[in-house]
C-alpha cells in the first residue's frame, strides 16, 4: 500500500498563497495519477486538480488559473502550489494517489483563508 506524508498547511490571509506537498513511499507499482481533493465543513469531498503520468494536468474550474498541480518524479512527490487564496478555499485538502494497483489518500492537511 502506497504511502502518503502530506506538509505545507495553515492559515493564510485572502490573495496570499500556499505550497502543498505531498510525499509518497512504497509504491509497487507505476503511478496513474497523483492528485488532490479537498473538503471543506459540511461538504462533500471534491476533486482540486491532479496530474497524470503523462504530465497532462486537470483542475475544477474553481481554481482553475490560481491552482497548480505538479510532481518530481525523482522524489515521488506531488505539489499543489496555491495563488490567490480566497475565503472559500478554506479546507482540509488530501494528496491521492494512483497506481495500476492501487488509489491512496493522504491523512489530509487543514488550509485556512482568512478575509
Amino acid at each position: 500500500q502506497v504511502q502518503l506524508v502530506e506538509s505545507g498547511g495553515g492559515l493564510v490571509q485572502a490573495g496570499g498563497s500556499l505550497r502543498l506537498s505531498c510525499a509518497a513511499s512504497r509504491i509497487s507499482s507505476r503511478i496513474v495519477t497523483m492528485g488532490w481533493y479537498r473538503q471543506a465543513p459540511g461538504k462533500q469531498r471534491e476533486l482540486v486538480g491532479f496530474i497524470s503520468s503523462d504530465g497532462s494536468t486537470n483542475y475544477a474550474a474553481s481554481v482553475k488559473g490560481r491552482f497548480t498541480v505538479s510532481r518530481d518524479n525523482t522524489k515521488n512527490t506531488g505539489y499543489l502550489q496555491m495563488n490567490s487564496l480566497k475565503p472559500e478555499d478554506t479546507a482540509v485538502y488530501y494528496c491521492n494517489v494512483r497506481t495500476i494497483v492501487d488509489n491512496s489518500w493522504g491523512q489530509g492537511t487543514q488550509v485556512t483563508v482568512s478575509s
